[in-house]
Parts: C-alpha cells; sequence; structure tokens
C-alpha cells in the first residue's frame, strides 16, 4: 500500500472541473483517458471539503484528480486499482493535492480489506467506473479487437500464475462452455457460430492474437452483421473480458463492500458501460432502497450529453447511478 501526503494546492489552481482537468475534452491519444459524466459526478457526490472519498477504479485518475481538488487537508483520498500502472500514474497525478492520499494496487471486490489496513473505519463519498481506461487499450493486453496483441485481457498487468486469461478460454475450453459467455455475458446473438469457429481455427494453429480472434469472428457471422453499426467482435470482447475478470462477482462485492463501510448520509455512485452492468448497479440499490436502508439521489441513470458524446465517442453508452445511505 502507497500512503501519500501532499502540500497544500497552489491557490492559482481552478475549482471548475473543465479547466482543471487535463483529460478532459482532449483526444484519448494524448492523454490516454477523459473521464466520463465528470460534471454529473461531482454533483450527484456532493463533496464536502473534510471527505473520505474512495475512487474504486483509478483508472486514468482523471476523476481523482477533480474530487481530490474539491477537499481539504481534513479530507482523505483512497484509491485503488488492480492494474500497478494505474496507481503509479495516480500517484503522479496527485502529487500537489491538498487532502491526505493512499493509493492501493488492489481489486475493488477487497475494499474492505483495503480500508481496515488503510486505519479507515468508515468513508463518506464512493465512485466506481466500470469502464476500462483508455491506458489499459494501449497496454497490449487484447482489450482491442483492432491490435494485434496477445490475448490475456486482465485488469492487472502481471496475470497470476494458473490465472484464466482470454488465451486460455479461446484455446482451452469446451464449445459449449465458450458459447454460453458468449450468449450469457455479451448478448451474442451468434454465440454458437462463433464458438465452433474458434474451435475449428484452434485445431490448425493456436489462436494467439486480439486481432486474428476478431478476424475468426467477422468469418463467422453473417455479413449483415460484420459489417453493422458496431464491430462485429465487439460483444465476443466483452464477454471474455468479464469472464477473465470474474466481473459480475467483483462488481456484487465491491458494491456491497462499499456499502458496508459507507457512513449514514454517504454516497455511492456508479458508471456502468453496458446493460448487463447497469442491470446488476440497479438491482443492488434497488435493494438497499427497498430495505430502507438507502434512497436514490438518481431515480433514473444520467447519461452523458450531446457534446461529450462528440468530444468523446467512448462516453456514448455510460450510465451513472448514485445512492445516499440512511
Amino acid at each position: 500500500m502507497q500512503t501519500v501526503k501532499r502540500t497544500r494546492r497552489s491557490a492559482s489552481s481552478s475549482s471548475d472541473p473543465v479547466s482543471s482537468t487535463r483529460h478532459r475534452g482532449e483526444p484519448v491519444s494524448q492523454q490516454g483517458h477523459v473521464p466520463v459524466l465528470l460534471h454529473e459526478v461531482l454533483d450527484v457526490l456532493a463533496l464536502k471539503p473534510d471527505d473520505v472519498v474512495v475512487d474504486a477504479t483509478l483508472g486514468g485518475a482523471g476523476h481523482t484528480q477533480e474530487i481530490a481538488a474539491r477537499l481539504s487537508e481534513a479530507g482523505v483520498v483512497v484509491g485503488i486499482d488492480a492494474d500497478a500502472q494505474a496507481v503509479a500514474r495516480a500517484r503522479v497525478a496527485l502529487e500537489s493535492v491538498a487532502p491526505r492520499v493512499t493509493l492501493v494496487q488492489a481489486n475493488f471486490r477487497t475494499m474492505q480489506a483495503v480500508l481496515r489496513d488503510a486505519g479507515i473505519p468508515a468513508v463518506t463519498k464512493v465512485l466506481f467506473d466500470l469502464g476500462w481506461s483508455g491506458y489499459q487499450l494501449a497496454d497490449k493486453r487484447g482489450f482491442s479487437f483492432l491490435a494485434d496483441e496477445p490475448l490475456i485481457m486482465t485488469y492487472a498487468d502481471e496475470p497470476e500464475k494458473g490465472a484464466v486469461t482470454a488465451d486460455m478460454i479461446v484455446n482451452s475450453w469446451a464449445e459449449e462452455s465458450i458459447a454460453q459467455i458468449l450468449e450469457g455475458w455479451g448478448d451474442e446473438r451468434y454465440s454458437r457460430r462463433i464458438a465452433r469457429a474458434i474451435v475449428e481455427a484452434r485445431r490448425k494453429s493456436p489462436v494467439k492474437t486480439a486481432k486474428e480472434l476478431s478476424d475468426i469472428v467477422r468469418r463467422a457471422v453473417p455479413r449483415s452483421y460484420a459489417f453493422g453499426k458496431i464491430h462485429p467482435a465487439t460483444r465476443t470482447f466483452q464477454a471474455l473480458r468479464i469472464a477473465v475478470n470474474d466481473e459480475f462477482g467483483a462488481i456484487r462485492e465491491g458494491l456491497s463492500g462499499a456499502w458496508r463501510m459507507l457512513a449514514p448520509g454517504g454516497r455511492l455512485a456508479v458508471i456502468s458501460f453496458h446493460s448487463l452492468e447497469d442491470r446488476e448497479v440497479k438491482h443492488l440499490m434497488r435493494s438497499w432502497e427497498t430495505s430502507g436502508e438507502g434512497k436514490h439521489v438518481t431515480r433514473s441513470p444520467l447519461t452523458p450529453s450531446t457534446d461529450e458524446v462528440k468530444r468523446n465517442p467512448r462516453a456514448r453508452s455510460a450510465k451513472l447511478r448514485c445512492i445516499e445511505k440512511l
């Protein structure tokens, strides 16, 4: 665990979320990541100078920087990410902020243990951004179906020995199991055709790169689907990423752990990027409201403006939900 105590921000630093963040509105190629729904996140969290805030998904640290900019020396920021490089980037980005900063390389599903180890008994605000960072797309782990990269797809930059990877699933799992993953976690209508094509391809030689897999998928589906509005491999890659990282299990454990650590009056905000994630988040928040533990801050999810989507196309499917603990 890395704890960083920094000096107070200079008086010249802007408190406006647009002018004070380098990422917002700039091309991803320049900064690697653009924080999504930044204004909306800051609004629903309703930050106070002495808040204890957890950013459960550091990524490019865009949200974290803006959150830290609104806290005083009495505040605390805890940043968590499974990616060691994300933690290193955040350490640089948060070098001059006023609040105490604790950065931890861990899966957010272990948030309760992370906070206990840091000596933090409760928190007041928590943010989860369930999308992957633009930096991860550039880290050669096979997330992008357009890149000639190894099929890894783990969020941790160095997978543990024996850990499930996309390579393992594609090259060793049974055809039926692959089809079930693609259908269940990717909503892929051609899951069986794609699974069959993968197994046939690997009989000749192992499928080693994201580009190889992408080409197999494109050849397996009907032409009308292959040249539709989205890349034909989008749902396949989504399903593999979810399976490799046990994303739904992590979401359930992470959000439940955050809720237990949240003080009364505290707020939990979550940005999701596809319907399966959003459904999981919605059901959890609804259960807390139904039991009388919380109340929705956002009755319906907030979505990006047309202007934001133009500047950052990756934001187009983002949904923000927030709940307050009673």
